[in-house]
């Protein structure tokens, strides 16, 4: 007996999916594989072949599963499909909190209180097809799907295997992909498989505000996270021109950096998404009339084609201009206050450098040893720290050692960090996009219009390698915390190195108490054209050999 494959089967599995409020970090995270793993092992193949089924640890006591189903015949052709069930939190759903996990009561709910929701929410709405909830697009939806397109492997339904993959802590580091990586190699060299193509089911995101086009997508975009840590100069808040202001620098830096399409990234005349900023803040501890000298600012950065190189390259002249601007700043008004007080102006010259660079400095003056254990010190007494809390401690004590090159505004990168990958030019993936985009005009009068990148970040970005790898020895150079509980296995990667693909349903608002699934589209077409796909990149890559 069929178990997922109907509308109303769907619907009731995507229910009990985001009933579990996996938050990223949470108890439920954890406890989340378990639920799936049971739910698998209800079907008859893996009551037949337990060892496919598994629920895989990560380095940090998380797991992530895995479900692999053979051929009915031994063939090495084989489909990964890809997904995570961790979800953001539920703050933002105010007085609906209580119901965020239960897309049924939600649902309901804004369907009695219609006249509290925004004009776009209440006509998707009132249409009757969008379900509420968090989770049910980002993206247990697509995990639901997943398992229906599993159901059917072991029913033999495709000519070749397929292999499940969910993950957690998507939202955050990736984590659960960066275990699942080498995994997929041993797996590959334990059943002799040729991974043909990895298929994800992110939801379509909106390119601007208002966008109601549907996507296709043959990649996924990269993130890279700069931060710069300001170093300015201790002073007494009575005497403000005998130092600098370590926030008024970041505030600079930030001007310079926030929305600056100078440094958003290209491919074939399309653009990312401009920067923008996600952490900034002054790092004085208490308070005291002594002005905070120190501050950092982080940002969110995505990548297309750009190495890290010419990212860093470009960065450091965003920064070079901000430090100019803090010069004229200061000089200006130190020289109004010396005319109004007949006082001497002090004047500031503030260095701009790399934390490569910095480190070298404090290698030479302070001796590698010493260096070497202050960071030890530091990971080891981390604690509660994230990964972009101990990056900024670490660039923060080193600053402060070398205190002589301030006024200094000083270059990092933190985790997390996406390669930018694209299969558009990959005859398979692209045989596959042209024959669902005419299935879904022909059938569902639905246009899908290729992207090639993905833009909400998913975890694609490391089962393909980014064609300039040498460009990652500048990344690992600038990251305080690379091989200190943060790394990713490019080696792995770059023997992998399989094709992309994501297909997902049509959704809005993602992270937003307003998120909401077009659960018609999701449990009909796209289950119908997610079933395509995968036959279509198991037959293809066999008949083209």
């Amino acid at each position: 007996m069929e178990k997922w494959q109907t509308k109303e089967q769907l619907t009731e599995l995507l229910y009990e999916l985001v009933k579990i409020p996996s938050v990223s970090g949470s108890q439920a995270e954890k406890e989340f594989p378990e639920f799936v793993i049971h739910k698998l092992s209800e079907l008859d193949y893996f009551k037949e072949n337990p060892a496919q089924l598994n629920k895989v640890p990560t380095e940090d006591g998380r797991f992530f599963i895995s479900a692999f189903v053979r051929a009915q015949r031994p063939i090495e052709q084989t489909v990964i499909l890809f997904s995570h069930f961790d979800v953001v939190d539920v703050q933002d759903y105010g007085k609906w909190k209580e119901f965020a996990f239960d897309p049924e009561t939600l649902t309901n709910k804004f369907y009695d209180e219609k006249e509290k929701l925004p004009k776009e929410v209440l006509d998707d709405l009132n249409t009757g097809n969008w379900l509420f909830g968090r989770g049910i697009m980002d993206m247990k939806s697509g995990l639901a799907l997943h398992l229906s397109l599993i159901e059917a492997a072991c029913d033999g339904r495709f000519e070749g295997n397929v292999l499940l993959i969910s993950i957690p802590d998507e939202e955050v580091n990736s984590v659960g992909m960066r275990a699942a990586v080498p995994y997929l190699l041993q797996l590959k060299k334990k059943y002799k498989l040729e991974y043909t193509a990895a298929v994800n089911s992110e939801p379509m995101f909106s390119l601007y505000p208002g966008d109601r086009n549907n996507y296709i997508y043959t990649g996924s975009i990269g993130k890279v996270m700069p931060g710069f840590m300001c170093y300015g100069k201790e002073t007494h808040v009575g005497e403000p021109f005998s130092g600098l202001n370590g926030n008024l620098m970041s505030s600079f830096v930030t001007a310079e950096i926030e929305l600056n399409t100078d440094l958003c990234d290209y491919d074939e005349g399309k653009a990312a998404p401009p920067p923008s900023n996600l952490i900034q803040k002054g790092l004085k501890e208490s308070y005291s009339v002594q002005i905070p000298h120190r501050s950092v600012t982080l940002f969110n950065l995505f990548l297309l084609e750009r190495s890290i190189e010419e990212v860093t390259d470009l960065l450091k002249e965003k920064a070079s201009l901000a430090a100019a601007k803090i010069e004229v700043l200061y000089r200006e008004q130190a020289e109004r206050y010396a005319s109004a007080t007949g006082s001497a102006a002090a004047k500031h010259k503030v260095r701009v450098l790399t934390f490569e660079e910095l480190v070298s400095y404090a290698r030479q003056n302070l001796g590698e040893e010493r260096i070497q254990k202050i960071v030890d010190t530091l990971i080891a007494q981390r604690g509660e720290k994230d990964d972009r809390e101990i990056s900024i401690q670490i660039v923060d004590q080193l600053a402060i050692l070398c205190k002589a090159l301030a006024p200094m505004i000083v270059l990092f990168y933190t985790p997390p960090f996406y390669p930018a990958v694209q299969s558009h030019h990959r005859p398979l993936i692209q045989e596959t996009v042209t024959k669902v985009q005419k299935l879904a005009q022909t059938n569902y009068q639905t246009e899908l219009i290729e992207q090639h990148y993905f833009s909400g970040i998913s975890d694609l970005s490391y089962i393909g390698m980014p064609a300039k790898r040498t460009s990652m020895k500048e990344l690992t150079a600038n990251m305080p915390i690379w091989g200190h509980g943060y790394s990713i296995p490019f080696d792995a990667m770059e023997q992998l190195s399989v094709p992309v693909l994501n297909l997902g349903p049509i959704g809005r608002d993602a992270h937003q108490w307003t998120e909401r699934l077009d659960a018609d589209f999701a449990f009909g077409p796209l289950k119908e054209l997610l079933t395509i796909s995968v036959q279509e990149l198991l037959t293809k890559k066999r008949r083209s050999e």
